[in-house]
């Protein structure tokens, strides 16, 4: 669902940041660019290269101490459309997860590959990976740990092939991610693209990603099957506490209530190619699937609303993070200083050439990651910046988008700051130290892989889709 729990630590640090915005405004130069329509999105405003004037004094403004406060209500209500997203698909979630579907399928899957270490080793990392690329599913992932890890044992392999199994391509599907909700969705509509565009360049990436990720992963299953004493996680004890969950059936009911959920994702993608649907549209076909899903699955509507409350409560903490991170930009506009922060970092990067700043987009986005564990909360703190950085640069928005995609998901496999792995972890009984040393590798493949997506996504834009 969400990709992380957040704590107080998130919120303390983006509130910081609004404080530093207001700070910054008292010492910064101000200025601005003029900005023009989008030739393919008349609605939307962009940048307009070389076009940076500082104010002058009768323009210049002093904001007054406390306005900071004052722009939180602004930051919320700017960011009002992707809040009510993240509330509404939380609920409808929840409702799915409520009729046993989801979890159903997740178990009942791992359960049907466990015959070859090859077959549950690709069979999980396409269906983890799938789970994460559309839905942002990531929190429904932790309680398959144990499960997973009873099965690597009784196949002679360890818990780190388990962990691997479930959280490298949770990872992976975030960083590719066509229609997640919670991570690309919103980067596009900041960057004023299309939702759910360049979805079959994604899909390219993450099979490639997925290769890579099998022989790094399958690679250690069999090493440590031909001497368990290699095995990272060799002096833990496994004896006790990985028995199997009750109620995993895949019942006719829950394969129809997963048949409603496909085919609501796949008329959403349909109703944006063909009829330019957004984030309202979204909202409703989330809302539909919702309602005939607990119709299909037959829950009582007193049930079904309790469960839909009770996931879109779960959602408070992601959606008071949005508008506190909205609200940087709001801060950054109103002291009229965000425009001249574009303009010094386009001005180091403007003749290194869009590859470099693409690249540069990546690296900004991975750092970033290790200090605000929320796919959407840092798609507001840096796309803001990032989107208008692009067109200066002669970047690709899609590929803006991407850059953040991968600094946000790759991550996701390994920073100490998401509650999602360290519990994860916890639960495979998984030393973190033991579990960098597997994945850190893999990561610097990824990565690897990642920069060179980005830099060919410039030279094949227009082949790509990534033009829009």
């Amino acid at each position: 669902m969400t990709k992380s729990r957040w704590s107080i630590d998130s919120l303390v640090l983006i509130f910081s940041f609004i404080v530093v915005a207001q700070l910054l405004s008292y010492v910064l130069p101000q200025g601005s660019f003029d900005r023009e329509p989008y030739p393919d999105n008349p609605a939307r405003e962009m940048v307009v290269a070389g076009s940076y004037t500082a104010a002058s004094e009768e323009t210049e403004v002093t904001m007054m101490p406390w306005h900071f406060l004052l722009a939180i209500s602004e930051g919320f209500a700017e960011a009002q459309n992707i809040i009510f997203l993240v509330f509404l698909v939380g609920g409808v979630i929840a409702v799915l997860r409520r009729t046993g579907a989801i979890d159903a399928a997740l178990h009942g899957a791992v359960e049907k590959l466990g015959h070859s270490p090859w077959i549950l080793i690709s069979g999980c990392l396409f269906i983890f990976s799938f789970g994460a690329f559309t839905i942002g599913m990531g929190e429904e992932y932790v309680p398959l740990v144990p499960i997973i890890v009873s099965m690597s044992l009784a196949m002679r392999m360890d818990a780190i092939v388990a962990m691997g199994m479930v959280w490298v391509p949770y990872g992976i599907g975030w960083a590719c991610a066509g229609t997640n909700p919670f991570g690309v969705l919103i980067a596009q509509n900041i960057a004023g693209v299309p939702l759910t565009s360049g979805m079959g360049y994604r899909l390219v990436i993450m099979a490639v990603f997925l290769v890579i990720a099998f022989h790094h992963l399958y690679r250690y299953a069999m090493r440590v099957q031909r001497d368990p004493s290699t095995s990272l996680v060799a002096h833990v004890d496994y004896s006790n506490g990985f028995e199997a969950p009750e109620d995993i059936s895949l019942t006719p009911r829950r394969v129809a209530v997963l048949v409603v959920f496909l085919i609501g994702l796949i008329g959403f993608v349909y109703g944006v190619k063909a009829f330019g649907w957004y984030i309202a549209e979204l909202n409703a076909v989330f809302l539909g699937i919702g309602i005939v899903s607990a119709i299909v699955a037959r829950l009582p509507a007193g049930e079904t609303s309790r469960t839909f409350i009770q996931g879109a409560a779960e959602m408070t903490a992601a959606a008071l993070l949005i508008g506190f991170a909205r609200t940087i930009e709001v801060v950054l506009s109103d002291g009229q200083i965000i425009d001249t922060i574009i303009h010094a970092i386009a001005s180091v990067l403007e003749n290194t050439g869009p590859e470099v700043a693409s690249l540069g987009m990546l690296l900004v986005q991975t750092i970033c990651n290790l200090f605000i564990p929320s796919g959407s909360g840092q798609a507001y703190v840096t796309m803001p910046i990032m989107s208008p950085l692009a067109t200066l640069t002669d970047v690709p928005q899609q590929t803006a988008v991407l850059a953040y995609q991968f600094g946000d998901g790759l991550t996701n496999m390994i920073v100490p700051t998401s509650a999602l792995v360290m519990g994860a972890l916890a639960l495979g009984r998984i030393p973190y130290g033991a579990w960098v040393r597997f994945v850190g590798p893999l990561l610097l493949k990824l990565f690897a892989a990642g920069a060179v997506f980005l830099v060919a996504s410039i030279h094949l834009a227009e082949t790509i889709g990534f033009t829009t």
